[in-house]
């Protein structure tokens, strides 16, 4: 027995350390387990159901209803969308927490199946993850198709357009024919667009019908990009296609791949009889595919590709809409259509044409551009990005790849920052002069902010402003008899009126020679 006693004496001495040393190690943990604060919890929201979250119950109007769910959830919230967790931000200070704090982390953007058939692969500038081939790409349209310099080299292909197309509505102000301006606008936005992307490349003689055949293709584009994918928010339904969207984009693709072949090809055989001077665009960039040694990142035709279509979704249905919206706004004010012309009668004068060199010193139109995008933004939920590690958001956690929207609808329209919201008021923009499209003040992100900033912001700033100075310092413009000026907003990937505006155009300058 005493034997036994001291056996187990000598093991429980033996075993002493080895417990202590456990012992602490458990302790340890457990201290900094308790120490550690915890995970903030994510952003509040509707319930939604199984399987599907909240994607039955979602309204069409996207920008209306996600606004209507920030008075009832608070400035940033979440929706489970099939699959997919959504965040959406609805205030200036949680956009800049995003788009300043945390710009890096959130500079990736979440691609639907469409955009990605479309930009073959994704290749463009809005949808190619961040990164030295997207820093490459965008480094080279803004620096070299993009510039300052060579806006202004394209001045007189737009100027040619904008003639053409004002001698167009005073033949129907002639015949007191009324006008469906969207429409107007919509071919002259297309051929400024195709005109700097390819106007020295393509014969004269076939610009009319690419042009016709371009209006089909983007329109459906635009309404395929748009449209919800069952696809998008079940990744694993992909391969089925349910909707049939991503077999129809093909079909839009292949269009606008051929139309673009076609105009690389006329560029070749017309690079070959002349003095090798790039005159558009596209020959700026096939010019730096073929330096492609040059370059870290090699530009393939496939980049050229995806660009071109950036520019020409991007550059004629944004700047139509912008137009129209702000139409129909002086329209139904003409107190302030009557201001903008005097402002446009004192710089230019009604023995004159507007020129691009006016619109430095016309103030006022430039305030009709910024309140238009401030109430009827372009892409009233910006294009959606997604983080690529954890953040925290407003005390909130956003996961890794969560889709996260920022309502610019919403924070433009915020009653905290903006003086009586919901009304149509350019003058509020001649008080504010440090609010421009820079996207530094995250009261007014039209055109987004940080490093995704949209690339053509210095472009679509010159074809608003040129086209709509043209169409308020030319003409009057009067709604016909039995018609309805609505202004009412129809939702999509870009924002444009329920209803069509149709007005008569009624000349306003001295002579019928300037509008030839």
């Amino acid at each position: 027995m005493s034997l036994i006693s001291d056996l187990l004496a000598d093991n429980t001495a033996t075993l002493t350390p080895y417990a202590i040393l456990i012992l602490t190690a458990i302790f340890t943990v457990l201290w900094f387990l308790f120490k550690r604060s915890p995970q903030p919890p994510l952003p509040p929201g509707p319930r939604g159901l199984p399987i599907v979250g909240s994607l039955p119950f979602l309204d069409p109007d996207l920008h209306t209803y996600f606004t209507n769910l920030s008075h009832e959830h608070g400035p940033i919230f979440k929706l489970n969308l099939g699959s997919k967790l959504t965040v959406v931000v609805n205030s200036p200070s949680l956009a800049r927490e995003i788009f300043k704090d945390q710009d890096i982390n959130f500079s990736n953007h979440d691609v639907p199946l469409t955009a990605r058939i479309v930009t073959y692969g994704g290749l463009d500038l809005v949808w190619l993850p961040y990164g030295a081939e997207w820093r490459m790409l965008r480094k080279v349209c803004v620096l070299k198709l993009l510039s300052r310099k060579t806006l202004d080299s394209f001045y007189e292909l737009r100027r040619k357009e904008i003639r053409e197309r004002t001698r167009f509505l005073y033949e129907k102000s002639q015949q007191g024919s009324a006008v469906n301006v969207g429409d107007q606008l919509f071919l002259t936005m297309m051929n400024l667009t195709m005109n700097m992307l390819w106007g020295g490349s393509v014969r004269a003689e076939d610009m009319e019908s690419v042009g016709k055949e371009f209006k089909g293709v983007i329109s459906e584009i635009t309404r395929l990009l748009g449209e919800p994918n069952v696809s998008d928010f079940f990744p694993w339904l992909a391969r089925f296609d349910l909707q049939g969207l991503v077999k129809k984009m093909r079909v839009s693709a292949h269009e606008l791949d051929a139309i673009f072949d076609r105009a690389i090809e006329q560029m070749h055989k017309l690079r070959s009889s002349d003095d090798g001077e790039c005159k558009d665009f596209l020959q700026h960039l096939m010019k730096l595919k073929d330096q492609e040694g040059d370059s870290e990142v090699p530009i393939t035709v496939n980049h050229v590709k995806a660009v071109l279509a950036d520019m020409v979704v991007g550059g004629t249905e944004t700047s139509t809409n912008t137009i129209e919206f702000a139409m129909a706004e002086l329209i139904s004010n003409p107190k302030l259509m009557k201001r903008a012309q005097q402002e446009l009668d004192e710089v230019v004068g009604k023995e004159h044409i507007v020129e691009e060199s006016h619109i430095t010193r016309l103030p006022y139109i430039l305030a009709i551009m910024k309140e238009t995008l401030r109430l009827h933004p372009t892409i009233p939920l910006l294009v959606p990005h997604r983080p690529t590690e954890t953040a925290v958001v407003g005390g909130y956690t956003v996961p890794k790849d969560t889709k996260v929207f920022i309502n610019v609808w919403s924070i433009q329209r915020d009653p905290n920052v903006w003086e009586n919201p919901t009304e149509f008021c350019p003058e509020r923009f001649l008080d504010n002069k440090s609010c421009d499209f820079s996207g530094t003040d995250y009261s007014f992100l039209p055109f987004g902010s940080g490093r995704r900033i949209c690339a053509g912001v210095a472009l679509a700033e010159r074809m608003v402003l040129y086209t709509l100075a043209t169409l308020l310092h030319s003409f009057d413009w009067k709604i016909p008899e039995g018609q309805v000026l609505g202004l009412e907003e129809k939702f999509g990937i870009v924002l444009k009126l329920k209803t069509a505006l149709v007005a008569l155009p009624v000349p306003r300058l001295s002579g019928s020679n300037l509008y030839q």
